[in-house]
This record gives C-alpha cells, sequence and structure tokens, in this order.
C-alpha cells in the first residue's frame, strides 16, 4: 500500500515473491514505485491501486535479496515513503523511524522469539494497536503550547507543516498541563473526514480525492488552498518524558491521552494489552475482522514490547526498532473494470446509481457491484462504463467507487445519463434532495414487498395472488405489508372480482396470518443478504423482534453464517424497516419466535456429548452444527419445511454436496446430489429415516434418536 513512513509497505512477504530477471526490470520498477508515491504524496491521485503497488515492492525486495549488487540508493526498500515524499529541511530530535513488517502469525511469532533472544528472557508484554492509514507527523509542544509539526520526511528531516496540522481534531492548540514534549502519531481522514473534503473539494471544481489517505496527506502539505479539508490525528507515541514515571508505553499513551491528546488506546480499536504472542494473535484477528467498520483507515497492526526496560534493552537498527512489528493486512483498494452503470429503487422509493463491476478480490471478497452514493456524486467523480475505477471497501463495509484513472478512459466512453421518470413505475422523481425519489415513494415497490411478505414461504397469506395484490396498490389500499391488516370485508367487496365470500376469506386469512411465528414475519420482510434460512437463525437466536432491534453489529456477528458485512447490512436493513416493524407490532402480528424444547440452543457451549446429540441430533460434540443436505422429496415435508427440520434439528442446511457436507437426506426424484454425496464419501440417510428423526425427536425418544443417527453415521475415528 502507499503508506507514509513504511520503509517497504507490502502485504505481499518478499521472501515469496518472484526477483525481476534483469537489472533494467528492476531499475524500471523502482521508478514506478516512486512515480506511484509522487503521484499518492501530492494527494489528488492514485497511480496504481495498493495490489499492485503491494506485489511490485515485494518483488523489488526480492530481487535486491536476490541480486544485492543491483541495489540503488533510491530503492524504496531503502527509503522512507518509496522515495516519493518531499523530505524537508527542519532535522528530528531523534530519527522517525520505521517499522519491518510480518504478514503472518508465523511471521509474528518468529519476531518475537528474536527479540526474546535479544534480550535474553521472555519479553513482558506487548500492545497490539492500529496501524492507522495516513501521514506520520511529529508535533512539538513547549509548555504546553503546540509550536510545530513536522512530516516523517525521510526519517531524519521533514517538511514544517504547523499551519494545517493545527486543523487536525485530536491535536491540541494546547495541552493539559504545561509540558515540553513531543508527540508522534498518525494525520489522517475519518470515512466522515473523506466524505466532507470530497464535497469541498469537487464544490470548488476540482476532482475528487482518490482514496482518503493521499487526500489526507495532500491537504497537510496544501498551501493557499480555497477550502479547508478536515483532519484526524491519533498518537501513538511520546518523547521527552520523564523516563523513571512512564515505565511502559501503555502509560505513556494514557498520560498523553489525560493531556487531551486522541490516542489510538482511545479509538474504537482500542490498544490490548497481552502477555504472549498467543493473546497477540487474537488481538490482531479481533481488529481485523472489525477494522471495515471502524470509522477510519487500518491497514494493519502494529505490535510493540510494552515495558521501557524491554524496548531500551532491545534497540534499534539503522532502519527500525527491534522492540516493534507491523502486521500487515490485505490490501483494501484494488482496481477493475466498471461494465455498466445500473438504476435500483429502494422500498422507500429512493433511487440510487449502482456500478456493476467486472469481479475483483477486496479484502477477501469478491466484489461485483459497488455504490455511486447519488447523481451529483456520481457526477462529481466522473466515473462511465468502460473505465478503470478504484474500488475500496468503506467503512460501512459497502464497496465504493472513489474515482477513475482518467489517462485510460476508453475515447467511445459517454458520460451516464440520469433517469428522467422512476425506473421501476414510470412515476415521476423528486431531485430536490441529493437522494433522488419516486414521488409514490414505498408505494412504487409495494407489489414486490407485498409479494414477497404474502407467498407461501413467508406469511403464507392464501387468496393473495399478484392480481389482488395489484388491485390493491393501484386502489390506494396498502403500501406495505402492515395495512393488509387494516383491511376488512367493506372495503374489499367493491374491487373487481371480489365478492362477500371471498372478500371474507381474504380478511380471514390475512388475519390469521398474524400467528405465524417470528422466523416467517423476518422472512416476509425480505431484509437484504437474508432468506429464509438465515431469518430462521436470527429468530431462533434473538427470539424476538425486540431483541433483535436491540442487537448490536457485534451481537448480530454471534449468530452463525453472520460476518462483518452481513451484520452491517442488517442492522441497516433494521433501522430502515422500522416504521413498518412497529406498524405490524401495533396491528398484532407476532412478533417471537416459538421455544422449542427439543431445539438445539444457540450457544454452541451448552452441547455435550452424548447429551448433545439427544438435544440437537445434528450438533457435532464440539457444538459446531453439522452440515446437512436435504435432495428429493421427505415424506410430509415440502422442500423448505426440510430445511426448516434440518436446523430444528441442530444442523444447518445446504443446498449443495461437498466435502464438508456430514450427512445428505435422500428422498425420491434426488438426482446428482445423491450421486455426488456417493462419490465423494459423504454419509446418506434415506428420507424415510429422516422423518423418522423428526419424530422420535418431537417426541423426546432420545434412544430412537440415537439409535438413527447411529444407523446414519460413521463412528468417531
Amino acid at each position: 500500500m502507499l503508506l507514509m513512513g513504511a520503509k517497504m509497505s507490502t502485504t505481499v512477504d518478499p521472501a515469496h515473491a518472484a526477483a525481476f530477471d534483469s537489472r533494467a526490470d528492476y531499475t524500471a520498477a523502482v521508478e514506478q514505485i516512486r512515480a506511484a508515491a509522487r503521484d499518492y504524496y501530492s494527494g489528488s491521485t492514485l497511480a496504481m491501486d495498493d495490489a499492485t503497488y503491494d506485489a511490485l515492492i515485494a518483488r523489488v525486495a526480492a530481487t535486491e535479496a536476490a541480486s544485492p549488487e543491483w541495489t540503488v540508493a533510491e530503492s524504496p526498500t531503502e527509503t522512507v515513503g518509496a522515495g516519493g515524499g518531499v523530505v524537508g529541511d527542519v532535522p528530528h530530535t531523534t530519527p522517525m523511524l520505521s517499522l519491518d513488517n510480518v504478514f503472518d502469525a508465523e511471521g509474528l511469532t518468529k519476531w518475537a522469539a528474536r527479540l526474546d533472544r535479544i534480550l535474553g528472557r521472555p519479553a513482558a508484554g506487548y500492545t497490539v494497536e492500529p496501524k492507522i492509514d495516513g501521514l506520520a507527523i511529529s508535533a512539538r509542544y513547549a509548555d504546553g503550547e503546540l509550536t510545530q509539526v513536522i512530516t516523517r520526511g525521510d526519517g531524519r528531516a521533514g517538511e514544517d507543516v504547523t499551519g494545517q496540522a493545527r486543523r487536525a481534531v485530536g491535536l491540541p492548540h494546547r495541552l493539559a498541563e504545561p509540558v515540553t514534549l513531543e508527540i508522534r502519531g498518525e494525520v489522517f481522514m475519518t470515512e466522515a473526514d473523506f466524505a466532507l473534503a470530497n464535497e469541498l473539494r469537487t464544490g470548488h471544481g476540482e476532482p475528487p480525492f482518490a482514496h482518503p489517505r493521499s487526500a489526507a496527506a495532500g491537504t497537510l502539505r496544501a498551501v493557499d488552498r480555497a477550502y479547508s479539508a478536515p483532519l484526524s490525528f491519533f498518537a501513538y507515541a511520546v518523547h521527552g518524558l520523564d523516563p523513571t514515571a512512564h515505565l511502559s508505553h501503555a502509560g505513556a499513551m494514557g498520560y498523553v491521552a489525560s493531556l487531551g491528546v486522541a490516542t489510538t488506546a482511545g479509538s474504537a480499536a482500542g490498544m490490548p494489552m497481552c502477555a504472549t504472542i498467543s493473546e497477540v494473535v487474537a488481538a490482531i484477528e479481533s481488529l481485523d475482522a472489525g477494522r471495515l467498520t471502524l470509522g477510519f483507515g487500518v491497514d494493519g497492526a502494529v505490535v510493540k514490547a510494552d515495558a521501557a526496560l524491554d524496548r531500551d534493552e532491545a534497540g534499534s537498527s539503522s532502519r527500525a526498532p527491534r522492540w516493534g512489528i507491523a502486521y500487515k493486512f490485505p490490501a483494501d483498494t484494488r482496481t477493475t473494470t466498471l461494465l455498466r452503470i445500473e438504476v435500483q429503487v429502494g422500498r422507500t422509493g429512493v433511487i440510487t446509481p449502482v456500478a456493476v463491476l467486472e469481479p475483483v478480490q477486496i479484502s477477501g471478497v469478491t466484489v461485483t457491484s459497488a455504490t455511486l452514493h447519488n447523481f451529483d456524486d456520481l457526477t462529481r467523480r466522473n466515473v462511465r462504463a468502460g473505465d478503470t475505477v478504484f474500488v475500496r471497501r468503506a467503512g460501512d463495509v459497502i464497496p465504493e467507487v472513489t474515482g477513475a484513472k482518467l489517462d485510460e478512459r476508453p475515447d467511445s466512453s459517454e458520460p451516464f445519463a440520469p433517469p428522467v421518470e422512476c425506473p421501476r413505475c414510470g412515476g415521476e422523481i423528486n431531485r430536490t434532495q441529493k437522494r433522488w425519489r419516486c414521488t409514490r415513494g414505498r408505494a412504487c415497490g409495494a407489489h414486490e414487498s407485498l409479494a414477497y411478505y404474502t407467498a407461501r414461504t413467508s406469511m403464507d397469506i392464501e387468496g393473495l395472488g399478484d392480481k389482488i395484490i395489484d388491485l390493491l396498490v393501484r386502489a390506494g389500499l396498502v403500501t406495505d405489508p402492515a395495512d393488509l391488516y387494516d383491511l376488512d370485508v367493506a372495503t374489499l367487496k367493491p374491487l373487481d372480482r371480489m365478492g362477500d365470500v371471498s372478500a371474507g376469506k381474504l380478511v380471514a386469512s390475512i388475519q390469521g396470518s398474524k400467528a405465524q411465528p417470528f422466523s416467517r414475519v423476518l422472512t416476509g420482510l425480505g431484509l437484504r443478504m437474508t432468506g429464509r434460512s438465515m431469518s430462521r437463525r436470527l429468530a431462533r437466536h434473538f427470539t424476538t423482534m425486540d431483541a433483535l432491534l436491540a442487537a448490536t453489529v457485534e451481537d448480530l456477528q454471534t449468530v452463525e453464517g453472520v460476518g462483518p458485512e452481513r451484520a452491517v447490512t442488517i442492522a441497516a436493513e433494521l433501522v430502515e424497516l422500522r416504521p413498518v416493524i412497529d406498524k405490524l407490532a401495533a396491528r398484532g402480528v407476532n412478533m417471537a419466535e416459538p421455544v422449542d424444547p427439543g431445539a438445539a440452543p444457540t450457544a454452541t457451549g451448552d452441547i455435550d456429548g452424548d447429551a448433545g446429540a439427544a438435544v440437537a441430533p445434528f450438533r457435532k460434540p464440539d457444538g459446531t452444527s453439522m452440515t446437512v443436505v436435504v435432495t428429493g422429496s421427505v415424506p410430509g415435508l415440502t422442500r423448505d419445511e426440510g430445511n426448516e427440520a434440518v436446523e430444528r434439528l441442530g444442523g444447518k442446511s445446504s443446498g449443495s454436496v461437498s466435502k464438508r457436507t456430514d450427512l445428505v437426506v435422500v428422498g425420491d426424484g434426488a438426482g446428482s446430489k445423491a450421486a455426488k454425496a456417493e462419490d465423494l464419501g459423504v454419509p446418506v440417510m434415506p428420507a424415510e429415516r429422516f422423518a423418522d428423526l423428526l419424530a422420535a425427536h418431537t417426541a423426546g425418544d432420545t434412544a430412537r434418536v440415537a439409535s438413527l443417527l447411529e444407523e446414519a453415521l460413521p463412528a468417531p475415528a
């Protein structure tokens, strides 16, 4: 990644990179990297995406290891910031060293072992901090007053950026005490900073910033701009303290925070204290899992020996301290082709442009579409179909297009033409706000949402087919599912082909659906990134709608199959649907899941051995769910009811057979899935036996349950 202050910023381990075959290729790559760094430091654009930069700099490092005689003085492995920044002429009081990098737990363990050897004993403990994606600076305070702010530069001297840095939130002009010291940390842009910065920049006729970290770098070094973009600051080190009073890094940073300075420890990521490297690895994994929800860019973790004695004894090499290491995360900005721009209409009538992309991997997720926010923003970003665009996963986890490589734009490209009428219903568009809306609001998408809500696999409201739904919507009687429960016979009778009898049956069917379980209500609401199976899992985990609505993003991730991206999406959907949910509850729709005495507990630790098998047959001894595929017909059950039964028995239903499948239930008309199970050696249970197992489980016949399981599943090795 293009990171300020990293001598060798790469998420690709040079040990696994291919060296260049010729000296000419090596020197050309060095110049490419330096050019990309210069563009980055200018703050206006990115010459290449993170993954390309990472791979290129790793190959340079690998080449220098294989052919050290080729190494040039301006190599990015030998200069801070890849040699792309302006060094400046303000000397640092002590060098601002970079950190060496590791890329996995093995590399981290080796670093810790090397530190222990240097110390001649185990390190006393470690801190784990977020590696902020910004620009390293040193802030000098005299008698509590901020007097000068200097960039890292080449580590020995940097630029004076006091004027712009004074605006950074978290870097106070005056400390709480009249002390003289030097605070080092990172100036960066939060997600909110970046959004506002781009509004200001494009509002003054300039192209948008490509990325928050290049925006921060450019803003910090800008002179005489017509606008002032926001900046933020986190401290990660301090010089000038009495060493006898602050015997640990954590203690020193706590003191810095008491002076009024924002620190990494006080950020949303925190600064965990760890006694062992195993604890360090766990803390890094936790940071990585939640980094896309922090609200600011994190490209790794910084691990430091906490005790001042350990740090003093370990010392530093000419390039980096021996007591600290940077653990690099995968790149989160990539380039890909924007295939086309589509327009989507949400439940409330919001009309949004969406970029359809050539599939690209970002932070372990395959991204095929990304938000373009709104039509004004689309115009400012100046992206078109056919462009090579920068894509990143922003703080809300939703992928976004940040800009295009304009020098690679096809000659035939044309600007996107926004819709003149609602793409879904043909109605008028309200353009008075940034987010355009269909003037019909929720009524615009009423037919689709009502059809999904009333379907057999959702609330199962008999008699409400497409024609009736269309009549209700056109008559203005219904705009959301809750309106259905206000219908009565007198209201329905005037509709085409609706007499007393049919109206009465329909009203009875609608009112009867109020008793459906909570999982069916969730399914009918159609939250994005959920389906019938996930709705059942959510309902059984939280048991009531109130509990689900109160759940945090972290709470949602405790549900099996809910990762960070899905959790954020579900939480946002619940907020958007809250008015409809409240209307449904007010009309008496059930918002609780019935408790099945034989159902599997939601906490994996509640299952143990044979007792667990009796309570939840499809739970493994370690508490995790067996993956079960139901193929073909099961006596007395529909296909969806068969999947529900798997989950009621503690398993996880799946639609495909693989080596990870634990059991395949085979009924009439099973087809290729049964054959694949046989080829892979996956255990098979006849559908009749599955029905018997379900009946025995419901009846509490534990002996019969155990017998049927023993018959179907191989004994543990």
